[in-house]
């Protein structure tokens, strides 16, 4: 009896585990054909976006993506509705300002931005409701990061002056009472947006002003408890960056902020002083540790209300012999109005001669600087000293001498360059020679049409506006844009433009007849779920050739699209061998051209995944000339733009190497991208 007891119970236990095992591999499979469904919504609703939602399907796509129950498909449907910025979707977003969830209530705040991004200020009917709505719902949030989100959003939406005075006034009462760093920072986010926008139209109020100088120089949230300072430092940089855009940058201020611990606060500071407010400052903003505050602090003694000319030049002669290179490249520019000067064209002289080794690489940019800053200060000198210039094994320098040919008006030596192997140096010869001789060089820029660099095309049409060689120039306009609406890249849209715009002032042909020709024949949605996995937490290492690597962090889930796209031509070498060919010092550099200019791309256009994270220094985006018009070309910031936020894509941040990128010289060459998982 015990035994068939035991044999009983035993069976009744094997029973139960193997329910319990089915329960458990039912509620596996429902999960996982949950999660497979949910993945699926948000690659249709990425896709859809990524279209910019042309259909009503595509619509359908995106709005039953907010009402999805998984969190991370609702915050992409809510982003792609605002990045669709369309006013009429607004009701669609503003629900989720109410959601469980403070990531998805922070997203709708910056929904309702983009999709008011595109609005005129006189649409006050539309943008009304969402600063009402954003008002209410700042009362009632408790979550200090999505409160930094509605007030960043209240500062950066379309407003006229009766609603920017509304604006101005929640937040600086939100200021005088938030005591987090996230609501702070979206404070004077807030703030730096609406000054910086209409600064023409209206001055802040004195509360924004008294509020915006208590977080320019005391390290605290809203004026409130001083904090770490490393906490609260953007805080600083756009409480500042507000103040020098409403000009009302105090004594007081300018003197705390000069002597900020953090470099960016300092470099702002010199941006701020004038001889009649921080003129000490300056000075001791010329022997600073960092350079981008030695750089600014140059730039500060030329600018309107700074020292005169011969203190600036003063400075500038003093800097060319700074450690920094980009310092020095940005001082020999200055020098260009210091023809009076006998110190600056001294070094501008010796600087032009010292061509042993310009050769090289990376020691072209001295001498190419220098003879464009000689010719404007001192032409006579520099006339002589172009010759040296114009058969440079180094294009960028026979580029240089074109810009110098430019300034000194030397026709001859711009023919020549005209007629340069390289499409860049050709450029800017017919630029120069459009200025210098006008129409009486339209054979030159007749002949240009032939060449196959979208910037030189784009020269030579707009160098032809209004031409009275019609008969020359007319057939070689149609021929080029025939070619290249052939051609079929949605990048060469530049210089399409240029020759529709030419050929409208000569009778030709209407302007904008092939616009939009070319546009999304070649881009495919490069999105998958295996992608989305395979990248999520994908990092991209990029070697510069005799510089050094830096990593990137790759931000998938803010930027798919974008993030793929790169991915795949890193991984294709499409980037191997290519250059950095801007760089603009306390500002961004920018490369990735096949052409090694801002004109040439890859070939299908990317659409813009504008998203919450900002333009600090080592943001990586992509460079545009329009909305819609990446072309995989990256730039990455040198130093905060809060202006290019909500306007560019950001899709990267550099994690490791950032003193590699501040290194960075016009022409240094990407050996390679790799991709790291």
């Amino acid at each position: 009896m015990t035994v068939r007891r035991f044999r009983g119970v035993r069976r009744f236990y094997v029973l139960c585990v193997l329910c319990v095992l089915c329960i458990l591999c039912v509620l596996y499979v429902v999960r996982d054909a949950r999660a497979q469904s949910s993945i699926t919504t948000r690659v249709a609703v990425i896709e859809a976006e990524d279209r910019r939602a042309p259909t009503p399907r595509d619509l359908a796509t995106i709005r039953g993506g907010v009402h999805s129950g998984d969190p991370q498909t609702i915050r992409i449907a809510v982003r792609a509705l605002g990045r669709l910025e369309r006013t009429t979707l607004i009701p669609d977003i503003l629900p989720s300002l109410k959601h469980p969830l403070p990531e998805i209530r922070a997203e709708a705040a910056n929904a309702l931005g983009q999709a008011l991004h595109g609005s005129t200020k006189d649409a006050a009917a539309t943008v009304d409701p969402v600063i009402a709505a954003l008002i209410a719902r700042v009362g009632v949030e408790a979550e200090a990061t999505v409160r930094g989100a509605i007030y960043q959003t209240l500062g950066r939406v379309p407003v006229n002056a009766e609603q920017a005075a509304r604006v101005d006034a929640a937040l600086a009462d939100a200021a005088a009472h938030e005591s987090s760093i996230d609501a702070g920072l979206g404070i004077a986010d807030g703030f730096e947006s609406l000054i910086r926008k209409h600064r023409q139209e209206r001055a802040p109020s004195d509360a924004a002003i008294d509020a915006l100088r208590s977080m320019a120089v005391v390290a605290s949230a809203g004026a409130r408890a001083p904090v770490d300072p490393s906490r609260s430092v953007r805080i600083r940089r756009l409480a500042l960056e507000a103040l020098v855009s409403s000009d009302a940058v105090d004594a007081r201020t300018l003197e705390r902020a000069a002597a900020d611990p953090d470099s960016q606060v300092r470099r702002i500071a010199m941006r701020a002083a004038t001889a009649d407010r921080g003129a000490d400052a300056v000075t001791r903003g010329m022997t600073d540790p960092s350079p981008m505050v030695r750089l600014e602090a140059v730039r500060a003694q030329r600018t309107p209300g700074g020292r005169s000319t011969d203190a600036m030049c003063r400075a500038a002669v003093i800097a060319t012999g700074d450690s920094d290179t980009n310092v020095v490249l940005f001082a020999l520019d200055q020098l260009a109005a210091c023809g009076s000067s006998t110190d600056a064209a001294a070094v501008l002289e010796r600087t032009v001669n010292d061509l042993p080794d310009a050769g090289k690489p990376r020691a072209w940019h001295r001498a190419a600087h220098a003879i464009v800053a000689l010719a404007a200060a001192v032409p006579a000198r520099a006339k002589d000293a172009l010759t040296q210039f114009l058969d440079s094994p180094i294009w960028q320098m026979r580029m240089y001498a074109a810009r110098a040919a430019a300034a000194l008006g030397d026709r001859a030596a711009l023919e020549r360059l005209a007629v340069d192997d390289d499409d860049n140096v050709r450029e800017a010869a017919v630029v120069g020679l459009s200025k210098v001789a006008g129409h009486a060089a339209d054979a030159v820029y007749v002949s240009e049409l032939t060449r196959s660099g979208y910037q030189i095309l784009r020269a030579a049409a707009l160098a032809l506006a209004g031409t009275p060689s019609h008969d020359a120039a007319v057939p070689a306009l149609k021929s080029a844009l025939q070619r290249l609406v052939a051609e079929g890249r949605d990048n060469s849209h530049d210089a399409r433009d240029a020759i529709e715009q030419t050929l409208a002032t000569v009778g030709g042909q209407t302007r904008g007849q092939t616009r939009g020709q070319t546009r999304g024949q070649t881009h495919e949605s490069p999105v998958s779920a295996e992608d989305l996995r395979r990248f999520a937490a994908a990092r991209a290492r990029v070697t510069m050739r005799g510089l050094g690597t830096f990593e990137l962090v790759l931000f998938t889930a803010e930027a798919p699209v974008t993030v793929l796209r790169f991915a795949r031509l890193a991984q294709q070498g499409y980037y191997n061998g290519l250059t950095f060919h801007r760089v603009v010092p306390n500002f961004v550099i920018q490369g990735g051209s096949p052409g090694a200019n801002e004109y040439i791309g890859d070939a299908a256009f990317m659409r813009d995944e504008v998203g919450l994270w900002p333009h600090v220094r080592g943001a990586v985006g992509i460079s545009t000339r329009g909305h819609d018009t990446g072309d995989a070309q990256i730039f990455i910031d040198l130093v905060d733009n809060p202006r290019l936020d909500h306007e560019y894509t950001v899709f990267a941040q550099v994690l490791n190497g950032l003193d590699v990128v501040d290194q960075i010289l016009e022409g240094d060459v990407i050996e390679k991208i790799d991709i790291v998982f």
